[in-house]
């Protein structure tokens, strides 16, 4: 071989050989990189070139998949009743990715977890199509319908969450306004003019508030505030005074603190302070249990925990650590700082239901392979201890006492016992906008249990009209009589 022919043959294996090493720097130590590219639509392609696996309410499917054979996509998500269930199962979208159970679920959704590995083998071998798995959520329709055609009603605008005490299974989750993921799931036009109506919304439906948005509970946190006195031995009687003040100066301050049912509070019991939401009882109350006991109280009922999974993120509630006299003693009656989900309150609810025992929530009971074998199931656990038995039977007596004779009569039930508490939280710069309303419950009725916090961010209602009572406890008694069966 002459000379030239000898350096173009050594030229083109040193091509050949350059060529080689970039195709497996590519394919390895580049393809999860690239895998995950924003831009890399092959993906997506592949993802929506069969069905999804569904998401089960109530034994049925609120998820399907339509066949469309478009240039890229080959199916496209749809949704039933998707703004009611759109808190719960998320969106799944060609061109704007996935939330809440579409997002946390997908591997299980798209058939590519690796629990399915013998199932996919087998429909390799069979030629069958792929398939996505099924998660069988904890949702009772007739609660979830419940709280969603109650917040229709009047231009209701805000989030209701049901929970069995026992297990911490979600039965409900509302959050109103909503919007239906089926207009965002595709890529054509009607698709992204959706999407940009939602994101200008000033509404905000896509805001999950059950899950994603605190509130300051107002009186509902009066609760915890019982069960931080009653633990500590500042109340040691329920119905004995409680030696508190006609006015009450906030300490270290010369601001007085205002009832808002007028001048009834004076020196009454802790019980008859939480029938009839006396802010001085229980801002005095809490100042005489401190900044401290009430922070470790509030973290056991969930507060400031940054990782609480349900398996979808939820924002952390918060009681401020660190806080000074003044500070404290209006964070226990639930303003300052003190901020809560809807979710978290409904825990608070059904810890004292359930003598003190607070379950993990979770919101999905199964999730199982496309013939219906089930691969994971969700067991029940305790989060925490949030109280002793002793204690939350006597707040279980005093919230009894608040729907018997007190501010929650309106979520009586017939023959149920009911517990609650109202609360009207003050919103705005000096409570300049209209307050929230809540009401935080639970209901018994034989073997059967449900905790339930609503509140009611904005209505149709005159100012003068909100409250907890008459917006929040009609929604709760909704869902309690709809899980009784009453």
């Amino acid at each position: 071989m002459n000379k030239p022919i000898r350096r173009v043959s050594v030229f083109c294996l040193v091509l050949v050989l350059a060529l080689m090493i970039r195709v497996n720097y590519v394919q390895g130590v580049q393809a999860s990189s690239l895998d995950q590219n924003k831009n890399n639509r092959r993906i997506a392609i592949e993802a929506y070139s069969y069905p999804r696996g569904n998401i089960i309410v109530g034994g049925q499917p609120v998820t399907k998949d339509l066949l469309v054979n478009g240039n890229y996509y080959k199916y496209r998500r749809a949704y039933t009743d998707g703004a009611m269930y759109a808190p719960i199962t998320g969106y799944s979208s060609q061109v704007f990715s996935s939330n809440l159970l579409e997002n946390v679920e997908d591997p299980i959704l798209t058939g590519d977890d690796s629990r399915l590995f013998f199932r996919n083998t087998l429909d390799l071998i069979t030629g069958k199509q792929k398939q996505g798995g099924d998660v069988v959520t904890t949702i009772d329709p007739k609660v979830q319908k419940a709280a969603w055609d109650a917040f229709q009603t009047n231009g209701k605008k805000g989030a209701a969450v049901a929970l069995d005490p026992t297990t911490g299974a979600i039965l409900g989750l509302v959050s109103a306004p909503s919007y239906d993921p089926t207009t965002i799931a595709g890529a054509d036009t009607a698709s992204s003019t959706a999407w940009n109506a939602l994101q200008a919304d000033p509404s905000n439906p896509m805001l999950n508030r059950a899950l994603r948005q605190t509130y300051p509970p107002g009186s509902t946190f009066k609760l915890i505030t019982s069960a931080a006195a009653l633990e500590n031995n500042v109340i040691t009687d329920i119905n004995a005074p409680t030696q508190s003040p006609a006015k009450y100066i906030l300490p270290q301050t010369s601001t007085e603190l205002k009832n808002e049912g007028g001048d009834q509070c004076t020196n009454v019991s802790m019980n008859e302070a939480l029938r009839v939401s006396c802010n001085t009882v229980f801002a005095n109350i809490g100042d005489q249990v401190g900044a401290d006991k009430m922070v470790a109280e509030a973290q056991k009922f969930g507060f400031n925990n940054p990782n609480m999974l349900i398996p979808v993120g939820v924002a952390a509630s918060n009681y401020d650590t660190g806080m000074n006299r003044p500070s404290n003693a209006l964070s226990a009656i639930g303003q300052f700082d003190t901020r809560a989900t809807p979710l978290q309150m409904a825990m608070v609810a059904a810890a004292i239901c359930n003598n003190g025992s607070l379950m993990q929530p979770y919101l999905v009971s199964q999730l199982r392979s496309a013939n219906l074998s089930v691969i994971d199931q969700t067991q029940p656990k305790q989060l925490s201890q949030a109280t002793t038995p002793q204690v939350a039977a006597q707040i279980q007596t005093m919230m009894e006492n608040v729907v018997q004779s007190g501010t929650g009569t309106p979520a009586q039930i017939p023959g149920v016992t009911v517990g609650g508490k109202t609360g009207t939280a003050q919103h705005g710069v000096n409570n300049a906008d209209n307050p929230y309303a809540w009401f935080v419950s639970y209901a018994k009725d034989g073997n059967k249990e449900i905790a339930v916090a609503v509140v009611v961010e904005a209505s149709n209602t005159d100012r003068t009209e909100i409250s907890g009572a008459g917006l929040a406890a009609p929604i709760a008694k909704d869902m309690m009589k709809a899980y009784l069966g009453k």
